[in-house]
């Protein structure tokens, strides 16, 4: 080729890249001579920077810089580095023409003849102001992310690895777990699971169940690095790549320790609640049947006395008689219990011989406990009567004996005891004598726990619906109120063995006792008007019926308003006996309506229930239901000799 051709040629070749780079919008192309004027200027830049071809051709380009590039000399710098090193390439933010940035990632590469002397450079320059604020979106987003998962201290949230090993740790899971991150970073997260849940392979289990799943949540005990257990709620979620494999999990892990806790005691709350109104409900049913129950004991009781009494001994006749009264009173005895059981009434303190109560209970024992049930005793010949409540002792016995029975279901003994203890010093008993009664099984007994709860209301170990929890506390009570103490002894597979210290009775109440043996009959010595006041008609007539026995006259009324009406007529009547529930008008009422009329009038009150009934008075004498003639003929005398100085 000719040298015209080759020149003919070039002119051509430079239209091409002209046109090429004038069609290119994107990127911004222009060139600069060796001190940085700008020489050539593309419809790229154009767009990018703002300027016009006749504003910037013959500019320096350190114009596109910010204000601190120019202060640190970038633009001669990156002029420098382009002449040096063959190419400078850098992103930061550039000026357009109207003073907004702009980021853009710039490259300069040095333009040399072919000789190689610098002519000039090559600029190119894209914007990526998008990319740069999506960039920026993201980051700020990733560091609120970590920020917000940092400032969390009540759950703990971290990273673990596909093999389970931690890879982040937040301030909560240090707070929580107790591990610094230096600590447990690296480190497998099965160390946070109990010895017992490694043996079963709970932790691989749990990242099983995620992976499966999608999603694994549970609660269940965890340890903390000082070794202390905490109840947590755990959620492990699966992180998946584009293409759906397992690169990780995240963890979440909440201490509710409390929560559990508070739980359980509502739900204790809930349980001692129910038990509480069922025994409410429990007392208010026996105290009404009891009423009831009462009073046809007393009319069956007084009737027999008094036929005892007036029938001469026949061999084939007083027998009966003597069983019918004898089932009666067991009945009373029956009642009594169900009341202190459910209405706790007061103890009514007596001397009361060990040996013989137990004796008396024998039978009774014998069919509650069962066949395959020994009862054994074991008492010296001789042991000090004890002072307290005779009916809430046999209570506290047979709640001891089932208590003993329910620990032994395949069978075994219990042996009832006593000794004579004296008491120098002792943290809960005041120094002095008491019997020591002792019940003993060889059931299966019970644990440290189990034992130490085993007198607080309404505990119980033998399932809903099958007890109570109050017998040893009822008993426990009893002991207290008496002035002794009730102590468990316990081993599981040992058996238990229950020791209720009473205190032996004193002297000037063995001698009030002793002074009530006798007939309770005694004559008062004068012959009393007495008005007998009940809405029961068998009550009514059983009472007068003994009033009139023991030579009183008597004259009767069915209701505190009838009783009001025969004062009225017989101002002479010496003493009233009234019953305290009637209708309309409650005994109570009616002696306060008697007092007001005749004040040194004595009443006294007799009633079925063991607890007063509202708004009754509390300083009338009160004769407990059922009562036979003695029990009648001694509140009678004691009326007496208090009328005895007026008269």
């Amino acid at each position: 080729m000719g040298t015209s051709e080759v020149s003919d040629t070039l002119p051509v070749v430079e239209d091409r890249y002209r046109l090429l780079v004038d069609a290119i919008t994107d990127y911004a192309i222009y060139m600069l001579d060796r001190d940085g004027f700008v020489t050539s200027w593309n419809p790229g830049a154009q767009r990018f920077k703002g300027y016009q071809p006749s504003e910037i051709l013959g500019e320096h380009f350190s114009r596109f810089y910010t204000a601190e590039d120019r202060a640190t000399d970038l633009p001669a710098r990156a002029l420098r580095t382009a002449a040096e090193e063959g190419r400078f390439e850098h992103e930061g933010w550039r000026v357009r023409k109207d003073g907004e940035r702009f980021w853009a990632h710039v490259i300069i590469d040095p333009v040399r003849s072919p000789s190689g002397e610098l002519v000039g450079f090559a600029k190119i320059t894209r914007d990526l102001t998008e990319r740069k604020k999506a960039e920026e979106s993201l980051r700020r987003s990733e560091e609120q992310f970590r920020l917000l998962v940092q400032g969390v201290t009540d759950y703990a949230i971290y990273m673990l690895d596909p093999t389970g090993r931690v890879n982040s740790w937040n301030a909560g899971a240090a707070r929580i777990k107790g591990y610094a991150p230096d600590e447990i970073i690296g480190e497998h997260f099965s160390r946070f699971y109990t010895d017992e849940d490694r043996v079963t392979d709970e932790p691989a289990k749990a990242l099983a169940t995620a992976t499966e799943a999608g999603r694994f949540e549970k609660e269940g005990w965890r340890v903390r690095k000082d070794g202390s257990r905490f109840w947590a709620h755990v959620v492990i979620d699966p992180i998946r790549n584009d293409a759906g494999a397992i690169i990780g999990f995240t963890k979440i892990t909440r201490d509710i320790t409390e929560r559990m806790e508070a739980q359980k005691a509502l739900e204790e709350a809930r349980e001692a609640l129910f038990q509480s109104q069922k025994m409410e409900a429990v007392g208010q049913l026996t105290g009404g049947i009891a009423h009831d129950f009462n009073n046809l004991l007393m009319a069956v009781l007084g009737s027999l006395e008094l036929v005892r009494k007036r029938v001469p001994y026949d061999p084939r006749i007083t027998p009966l008689i003597d069983n019918a009264i004898q089932g009666a009173q067991r009945g009373a005895v029956l009642t009594q219990r169900m009341l202190a059981f459910a209405r706790k009434q007061e103890l009514k303190m007596e001397a009361v011989d060990v040996p013989s109560l137990v004796r008396g209970l024998m039978n009774f024992l014998d069919r509650t406990i069962g066949p395959n049930i020994e009862v054994n005793m074991r008492f010296p010949s001789e042991l000090p009567r004890v002072h307290t409540d005779p009916y809430q002792l046999e209570a506290a016995l047979m709640n001891l004996a089932v208590n003993a029975r329910d620990a032994m279901p395949r069978g075994g003994s219990i042996t009832v005891s006593a000794r004579p203890e004296r008491i120098r010093q002792h943290p809960a008993l005041a120094p002095g004598d008491y019997v020591r009664l002792v019940v003993a099984d060889t059931g299966e007994g019970m644990d440290d726990a189990t034992l130490a709860r085993a007198t607080e209301p309404f505990f119980t170990t033998k399932g809903v619906g099958k007890g109570t929890g109050l017998g040893l506390s009822m008993v426990h009570g009893l002991a207290g109120q008496s002035g002794g103490w009730l102590t468990l002894n316990s081993r599981p597979g040992a058996g238990t063995q229950a020791e209720l210290w009473l205190p032996v009775v004193s002297a000037d109440v063995a001698a009030a006792t002793q002074g009530q043996d006798g007939d309770g009959l005694a004559k008062a010595g004068r012959r009393l008007l007495i008005l007998a006041v009940d809405d029961d008609s068998l009550v009514l007539t059983n009472t007068a019926a003994m009033l009139d026995d023991l030579g009183h006259e008597v004259i009767v009324a069915s209701s505190g308003k009838e009783g009001l009406e025969v004062l009225r007529s017989r101002p002479d009547i010496d003493l009233i006996i009234s019953d305290e529930v009637m209708p309309n008008m409650t005994g109570s009422q009616f002696a306060e309506a008697v007092r007001r009329s005749h004040p040194d009038l004595p009443v006294i009150i007799t009633s079925g229930f063991a607890d007063q009934a509202p708004g009754a008075d509390p300083r009338l004498p009160r004769l407990a239901k059922p009562f036979g003639q003695s029990d009648l003929a001694a509140f009678v005398n004691e009326a007496l000799e208090e009328m005895a100085p007026a008269s």
